[in-house]
């Protein structure tokens, strides 16, 4: 199984399926299909059934059941894209039995992993880890998801003696721009409920996300030669400088964890006579979720007094919620991916996630669907990396879910 799953990990992250935030198709970004194309022929070869790809690349199939009585159907599910992050011409590279030193990328570069600064590497000396050579990302995620859920299929496959009820698998689109949901038809899959592979180290496992939105404040200005400009001039990089400057310091990203929730400014471009800003807000609990909503308001409001009517406008649309909400209606398929962990001497870490995953929205849309572990650290960036024994662990905890759940 190790080297099948880096096979398959290698194939699929030189493969470029950067998503795009800026963009108004479907999928953001067409290099995406060409992963696609590649799932689709996989899932045939494999013996996988009902296997399709609709318009918008996303890939699903059908593991029929081997057994004659009524079980839950299943469903897994990893995304195709990657992060905003350079993701062309990715040159993965493996490490045996790694020695717990720092990890030199790319040495004409010197571009190094320290563990100094990144602190887990030691928790996996003598592992196999998968990196890149300093210039990209990796792909890991989800691209480990994506790597796991084929080869756990490929193994039910192989081994018919282990006996199951239908699984459906979907690789989707543009989870990281947030948008890939939107185009899952749930009734279509016909999953009762659903895991997302695409967490990180051994063993953990989500079912708690923020409530999140973005919020864009738009600034009117008035810009006048500044030789006459009292009285006169509104300088809306000032405005936009008072407006940031009245959220608390504290409850920035840079300054939280755990379920303390934030206001993130992402993008902020100003002249004189306009500003824009875009934040973003997140909060584990729904009622201090609307009240970050609000002090937006509010300062618009404290603003505009300053300043005059219509200075400073706020528009704020939500993004996801809080998935606990849901599967806290549906803890049996928690504690079954529990019981499949421990069953495998894996201890479950449940934490809340510091951010969201398709599973946020799609357990709004029908889909109760919680989200587990890959083995992949330090995402988004040239410093991520993958550790093969732990996408062993993720695989084999996908198959016992499907053999408890039959269990039944």
């Amino acid at each position: 199984m190790k080297n099948i799953l880096i096979e398959r990990l290698l194939r699929y992250t030189k493969i470029n399926t950067r998503s795009d935030g800026n963009s108004e198709s479907i999928p953001s970004t067409k290099i995406q299909f060409d992963l696609a194309h590649v799932l689709l022929k996989e899932c045939e070869d494999i013996g996988l059934q009902n296997v399709e790809m609709d318009d918008h690349g996303i890939v699903t199939a059908l593991l029929p059941s081997n057994i004659n009585r009524e079980v839950p159907t299943i469903g897994f599910l990893s995304h195709m894209d990657t992060a905003d992050f350079n993701s062309d011409n990715v040159k993965p590279r493996v490490i045996e039995d790694y020695d717990g030193k720092d990890i030199v990328l790319n040495e004409e570069l010197g571009i190094v992993s320290k563990t100094d600064v990144f602190p887990s590497l030691k928790k996996h000396i003598g592992k196999t880890l998968v990196v890149t050579d300093g210039t990209t990302l990796l792909g890991a995620d989800d691209k480990a998801g994506i790597a796991e859920i084929m080869t756990a299929m490929e193994y039910l496959i192989s081994h018919p003696e282990i006996e199951h009820g239908n699984v459906r698998v979907a690789f989707t689109i543009d989870e990281e721009i947030g948008t890939g949901a939107d185009s899952f038809n749930v009734e279509a899959f016909g999953a009762d409920f659903a895991y997302t592979v695409d967490g990180s180290g051994l063993g953990e496992m989500e079912y708690e996300t923020f409530n999140a939105a973005e919020s864009t404040v738009t600034i009117k200005g008035v810009s006048v030669h500044p030789g006459s400009a009292k009285d006169t001039m509104i300088n809306a990089s000032v405005v936009a400088h008072e407006f940031f400057a009245a959220l608390p310091a504290e409850e920035r990203p840079e300054h939280t964890e755990g379920y303390e929730g934030f206001y993130l400014l992402t993008d902020m471009t100003s002249t004189i006579e306009d500003a824009k800003m875009t934040f973003i807000i997140r909060d584990h609990d729904s009622i201090k979720f609307n009240e970050r909503k609000e002090k937006l308001e509010t300062i618009a409001r404290e603003l505009n007094a300053k300043y005059g009517a219509n200075t400073v406008t706020v528009d704020t649309k939500d993004s996801y919620y809080n998935m606990r909400n849901i599967i806290e209606e549906n803890m049996s398929i928690v504690d079954l991916a529990k019981d499949a962990m421990l069953r495998l001497d894996i201890k479950p870490i449940i934490e809340p996630v510091r951010g969201g995953t398709d599973g946020s929205r799609l357990s709004y849309m029908g889909l109760p669907t919680p989200n587990l572990f890959t083995g992949g650290e330090n995402f988004h960036g040239k410093h991520e990396f993958a550790v093969v024994e732990t996408m062993e662990k993720a695989t084999e905890v996908i198959v016992n879910i499907i053999k408890i759940n039959a269990e039944k």
